[in-house]
């Protein structure tokens, strides 16, 4: 009888820690997992973006991965971008990589500000946020100004602010016209 007691004892500690094991093997995203119509816009366990990623290999096939990119999403952990934030903001499942690039097309910036995707998609919303800003823009700022306004905005992101002038040519450069050449092609193995 305490034989019987102590198995179910040892059964219910076993059942127990596998549980909390598979919870959180289970309970968490890594970026390396996911595949590609779940990649773009998601958000891993430690907090980090995901990036859709294609690489095309020597017989011309291609293959797409997901990883984790150094971008931290804010106060977003496990997250995994819902189908109808995806329509809601004018995303697109297979986009590869994280570029502020979209922010420059009026329709875009038009479905990103809409009520439904400001309002209700928070990690599109905290992206392209952090986007905007890194381009010295304020996405609030995009927003209030769409139409006549938006493409002043939109211009100021393109341009970025100051451009450093090149560096002056050594003497033996100099008087010499260089010209557009296109670059060899790389022979094939």
């Amino acid at each position: 009888m305490a034989s019987i007691k102590a198995h179910r004892v040892f059964a219910l500690a076993l059942a127990l820690v596998l549980a909390s094991f598979v919870q959180g093997i289970f309970g968490t995203i890594e970026c390396e997992n996911l595949n590609k119509d779940s990649c773009a816009f998601a958000v891993s366990s430690t907090g980090r973006r995901c990036v859709l990623e294609k690489h095309v290999r020597r017989s011309g096939g291609e293959e797409y991965e997901c990883s984790t990119s150094q971008i931290e999403a804010d106060k977003l952990k496990n997250w995994i971008e819902t189908d109808a934030c995806i329509d809601a903001c004018g995303l697109d499942r297979s986009a590869l990589g994280i570029s502020s690039d979209s922010l420059l097309e009026s329709r875009f910036v038009s479905k990103l500000c809409s009520q439904q995707c400001y309002s209700g998609c928070p990690n599109v919303v905290d992206l392209y946020f952090n986007l905007a800003a890194g381009e010295g823009a304020y996405l609030p700022k995009l927003c209030v100004a769409q139409g006549a306004k938006a493409r002043r905005e939109m211009a100021e992101i393109k341009s970025s602010g100051y451009v450093a002038p090149a560096p002056e040519l050594p003497e033996y450069a100099k008087g010499v016209n260089f010209v557009y050449a296109p670059a060899p092609s790389i022979a094939p193995f």
